[in-house]
């Protein structure tokens, strides 16, 4: 059933119910018909989910005001409930850093938003997410209603997940590949995580699905994940790092980790679906600043491009 359908059932449900339903009934999960109604949470999120070219409006189940002004903050004569702060939510970036930047944009405490994180059949995660919102936080630009709840919020960020795995075909393109979706959402998430430039994705993504099939068995050795797994930000992970027991060491512990390591884009959803042709093993930024990623399919060309890194290094 699709988000249309979804909804449109729900509300004529409701149409039919003697009195409205609490909304509590949108964010507890008990039985199919209550699930329906969680999901709907999803599919609405009040008026929730209004396009705007790329930019997402997010109004409150209480909010009564129609198309208010877009503001990134609060002017002298604006009522609260006039306004509406901007967000914007980046490719890759950690769930729990999208948490923060919600909280800071809307006034509303950091715990509010972890706590509604943690309740994924209420957002409308798709089954195949496992209950964890990391990874399907899709990232865009939200116009945030103050009325808005933290679930309604989130809500609508997996609610245009949902859009755009729609969009990409992306269960039935797992299956193509050969992979599970949770399997292309992680995929995709190590390729935002890796690539300088969306052109490189592709090419990534292959470098990634070459070593999870190599023969032998080879490691998918990717830093992001080590990093991701100690809650660490950079560029490389330092040896003491690589030790690590982490699940996400993917140094240590064969295939893929157990779950995405950020919030991945369109771009990288589509890498992972679509990986380029070639026999890549290895990648190496060789210049950061300016972005540029090289790819080599023996170890010697691999070295060499380690070297061709160190020289920029030094240099710069």
């Amino acid at each position: 059933m699709n988000i249309e359908d979804l909804l449109r059932e729900t509300l004529s449900d409701m149409a039919h119910e003697e009195q409205p339903p609490p909304p509590g009934r949108f964010l507890h999960v008990n039985g199919s018909r209550s699930r329906r109604r969680g999901l709907a949470l999803a599919a609405a999120a009040a008026v929730t989910v209004l396009a705007v070219g790329s930019t997402l409006a997010v109004q409150g189940l209480s909010s009564r005001t129609v198309a208010p002004a877009v503001l990134t903050g609060q002017g002298s004569g604006e009522t609260r409930a006039e306004t509406r702060n901007t967000v914007t939510v980046n490719e890759g970036l950690r769930l729990s850093n999208v948490l923060k930047n919600l909280s800071a944009a809307t006034g509303k405490p950091l715990k509010d938003f972890e706590r509604a994180a943690k309740d994924g059949a209420a957002l409308g995660l798709p089954a195949y997410a496992k209950g964890r919102l990391e990874g399907f936080a899709y990232p865009a630009t939200y116009e945030v209603s103050p009325m808005s709840s933290p679930e309604e919020i989130l809500a609508a960020m997996v609610t245009r997940f949902r859009s755009v795995a729609e969009d990409a075909d992306l269960v039935e393109g797992a299956k193509r590949v050969g992979r599970t979706p949770l399997e292309i959402v992680i995929i995709a998430s190590i390729v935002q995580a890796e690539s300088g430039d969306k052109r490189d994705m592709p090419k990534v993504a292959r470098v990634i699905y070459n070593r999870l099939n190599h023969t032998p068995e080879m490691g998918l050795r990717m830093d992001s994940t080590v990093l991701y797994g100690l809650n660490k930000f950079g560029l490389a992970a330092s040896h003491e790092d690589l030790q690590s027991r982490s699940p996400y060491n993917t140094y240590l512990r064969r295939g893929l980790p157990p779950g995405p390591i950020g919030n991945p884009g369109a771009d990288a959803i589509e890498a992972a679906l679509n990986p380029a042709a070639g026999n890549w093993l290895w990648f190496v930024t060789t210049d950061p600043k300016k972005g540029v990623t090289k790819f080599a399919d023996s170890e010697s060309e691999y070295l060499k491009l380690v070297e061709e890194y160190n020289k920029n290094r030094r240099a710069g």
